[in-house]
């Protein structure tokens, strides 16, 4: 029976690793979509922005 109890803990990880994976990709898209790619680009065109530009040899 030791090989029950070795074997339990990866194969559960690997069920609960590829609920996570389906998950992800099911969640994906939907209604919300242009909502949350219009909100992670006015972060990253921020983020671009604020960065300072840098002199030559700086």
């Amino acid at each position: 029976m030791d090989y029950v109890a070795a074997l339990l803990p990866p194969v559960v990880m690997a069920v609960a690793f590829t609920a996570l994976i389906v998950t992800m990709v099911k969640s994906q898209g939907g209604a919300n979509k242009s909502k949350e790619d219009a909100a992670v680009d006015a972060v990253l065109a921020r983020a671009e922005s604020a960065q300072e530009p840098r002199g030559h040899g700086a």
